[in-house]
Order: C-alpha cells, then structure tokens, then sequence
C-alpha cells in the first residue's frame, strides 16, 4: 500500500454496504423511492424482485405503494440499460443511461436485428426493415394509447413477420422480432413499458409512448457525462468498488470507466483483496460499525449483483450453490453483510432461511425474525423464479 493511502477494510465495506443500501433493520427507509435511490437502480429481470427488493428496505411498504411509484406518479420507471438488464430507474437518472449505457445495448440491439432479419429471410435490407417497423411502433402509440405486444403485433403488419433462427440445429425455431423491435424502442428510451396487465409476480407490459407517460421528456446526457453519473450513484452506494466492479456492472469499456473515474476526481483506496478500490474524493471517512443484523433478499436483488469482485461479502464455496451457472444469483440470507444462505417457500407460502454455514444463535434468531416479516407480507403468495439457485431447488425437494 503506497505511503499515507486510505485503506477501506473488509469489515467497512460490509457496515457501508448495511447502511448505505438500507438493508440493516435500523437503517430502512421511508419510501420506494429512497430506497431506490440507496441502490441507483433495483434489478428488474424478474417481476417481483423490485417489490421484494423495497420490502427488504421500506417498512410497512404495501404492493399498491409500489405500484403507485411505478404506474402512479411514475418516480420509477422502468429501463432497459446497463448488461441489457431491465432496470427500475428513479426518474432523475434516466437522462444518464439514455445517453450512455441504455445507448450503447441499443446500438448493439439495432445491429443484431437487422442482421436476424435479412438471415432469416424477411427481408434483403435488414436497416430498412427496422426503420419501418420502429416508425410504425412510435406512430401507433404516439397519442398514449398503452398496447400489449400482441395487439401491437396484430395491428402492424410489419411486426408479422417470422424469421428462422438457429439454422439446422436442433435448436433452430421460426420466432417473431416484434418483442425484439420494442425492446430496441425501449433502449432507445421511444417507448416505455407502462401499466402491468397482470399481477405482480408476472410481466405483461402494455407499452406506451415515452413522451406520453412521463408528460415531458428530458434531453439524454451526453456519454461521458452520462456515464460519469451512473458511477458517481455507483460509487455512493457501492464504493469502494474496483475498475473490475464499476466495468461489469456498467456493462461498459474500461475506457469508458477510467474516463468517468477522472471526470469525477474518484481517488484509490486500497482493499484487504490486494485490490486497489476507488471511492469519491468527499467519500473516505471511515464508517463505523452497525449493530448486528440479518436480511432476507430477493432473487437478482441490487446489493447482490452491485459487484463482480464478491469475496468480501460471499464465500467463494457459496457459490455454485447460491448462483446459477450464468452467474444470476438467487434468494440470499445476509448476517453482519455476509451472505450466509438462502430462503424458500414451503408449500404453504411459508419463509424458510437454508443457511450453509454455522451462524450462532443470535443470527438464526435475526433470520427467523426476518422469515417472518416476509411471510407475512407475501400474504400467502408463492413467488417462483426462472433463476433459482442450486440450493434453492435442492431445498424444496420433498
């Protein structure tokens, strides 16, 4: 560690991480939007992670209080952005990933489809064809209306057709490019998913202009200063990070980061890993200790999946057991900003902690508390996920 630099332990990270994403019991927040704001973005990959994610940190935080930031008074919005993930966004940060990383998945998408579409046979000029179907999109929904991607689909011929995908494998299937032409749309920030068609734990956006829903459209940052505010709301709820970190989560260049580390006058710290961390100049006083705490979060929640660099908070033999093999973590169980385990449901809708590791008394005693609150606030309803880890499918085996 060179003369005189800070160094930002293990155990700080984990106390700056209990704190600052508000997922300690005596550190919760107030509202959906707070608790957003903790965590400059929620995951959104899965329906019922964002309102699972803002239970974990809002107490007394109802479904329809979700539902009224997202659909209501729209302080949240969804966005497509950073590792073509869908992202719940507060509405002030918008203006940044739309004119960086919401830009640089659309610039990706747009290629991608247009090479589908002339390889599989709808059309020779594959640029074109997109055009044309994006225009027909945009007028279509350009009064307001909010439409399904099947009415879209029905209504637009130019959202018809098929393409073959997969050649001669065995893999190979005729699919529509009308879900992929609105997920550019979105990129794009032209569209925008609005109202959900059905309950919370499932996805049936009825897409809308993006004009029409938030009333009055804020001009997109320019890159480097789009991506200099998506890391500098990194750095406050994630710092110290390192480049490895900012560059995964961004889904960006290291050019890119390294450009917006310099804009922001970000300075290193060093980290028990070896590793040299980076935190923002008005951000390096030592954080003190929390009290002890537990927390159950959500599949693919934002404090799981805000680094890539894990071993200060997860055991590395956790794992093969906690994330699936594409790396989308599952249900976790925090002690004292470790990661200790998983929960479940039982049939019964019931909250049950699995823990991998001998955590004492008191821990389980925190777990069992926080089983509880969730069980209680999921009234009954089973939540299911695509990205189950190892160790939840295991543990609901009969």
């Amino acid at each position: 560690m060179p003369s005189g630099q800070l160094h930002v332990d293990d155990g700080q990270r984990r106390a700056r991480l209990a704190r600052r994403h508000a997922i300690h019991p005596g550190h919760r927040v107030s509202d959906a939007v707070s608790a957003t704001r903790a965590m400059t973005v929620l995951h959104s990959t899965e329906p019922p992670t964002p309102y699972l994610s803002l239970h974990a940190r809002v107490d007394e935080i109802t479904r329809a209080d979700v539902d009224r930031a997202l659909y209501g008074d729209r302080s949240l919005v969804k966005q497509l952005a950073m590792r073509r993930t869908l992202f719940v966004f507060p509405r002030d940060l918008l203006p940044a990933a739309w004119g960086s990383a919401s830009a640089r998945v659309a610039g990706q998408e747009w290629k991608k489809i247009a090479k589908d579409a002339v390889l599989g046979g709808l059309t020779a000029d594959g640029d074109a064809w997109l055009r044309d179907a994006c225009a027909a999109v945009i007028e279509r929904l350009a009064d307001g209306d909010e439409l399904s991607a099947k009415a879209l689909r029905e209504e637009l011929p130019v959202l018809g057709g098929k393409v073959r995908i997969g050649g001669d494998t065995k893999w190979a299937a005729d699919v529509s490019l009308a879900p992929r032409v609105l997920t550019q749309l979105g990129a794009d920030a032209r569209i925008v998913r609005g109202r959900n068609a059905s309950h919370w734990r499932v996805s049936q956006p009825q897409w809308t202009s993006m004009a029409a829903w938030l009333g009055e459209v804020p001009e997109p940052l320019d890159e480097a200063a789009g991506y200099a505010e998506l890391v500098r709301r990194w750095l406050l709820t994630f710092g110290p990070g390192t480049e490895t970190d900012i560059v995964w989560w961004l889904g960006a260049t290291k050019a890119a980061v390294r450009r917006a580390l310099a804009d922001l006058g970000a300075v290193t710290v060093s980290l028990d890993s070896g590793d040299a961390g980076w935190l923002l100049a008005d951000d390096v006083e030592p954080e003190p200790e929390v009290e002890p705490w537990g927390a159950l979060l959500p599949v693919l929640d934002p404090t799981l999946m805000g680094w890539k660099q894990r071993d200060f908070y997860l055991d590395p033999d956790h794992t093969p057991y906690l994330f699936d093999t594409n790396g989308n973590g599952g249900t976790t169980a925090w002690w004292n900003g470790r990661v200790v385990g998983c929960w479940v449901q039982d049939p019964d809708a019931s909250v049950r902690v699995i823990l991998r590791e001998d955590v004492g008394a008191d821990a389980v005693a925190a777990l069992d508390r926080e089983a509880a609150r969730l069980t209680g606030w999921l009234d009954g309803e089973i939540v299911n996920s695509v990205y189950a880890s190892r160790q939840m499918r295991e543990a609901r085996l009969p």
